[in-house]
């Protein structure tokens, strides 16, 4: 099982509460994982982002944040 799987099969609270205090460094993380998966190089790119920028970790946690509790899963730019 794929570590990106892993987080998946989380429970929904699980997966929020981690969001709501990681959001930023777990975002990140797992756009990179995603990569090495996936091979799309843009995932890659937006995943360096969220873990280097300041604005652009804020931007992604709010959005992971919300995609985590409307499709239960991380999925703008994480494909």
């Amino acid at each position: 099982m794929k570590i990106t799987e892993q987080y998946e099969a989380l429970p929904k609270i699980a997966k929020i509460l981690l969001q709501v205090f990681l959001g930023g460094l777990i975002g990140g993380i797992y756009r990179i994982l995603r990569y090495l998966e996936t091979k799309n190089i843009v995932t890659l790119v937006v995943g360096i982002l969220c873990l280097v920028t300041g604005v652009g970790n804020f931007i992604a946690w709010v959005v992971d944040l919300i995609t985590e509790i409307t499709q239960n899963k991380i999925s703008v730019l994480a494909d």
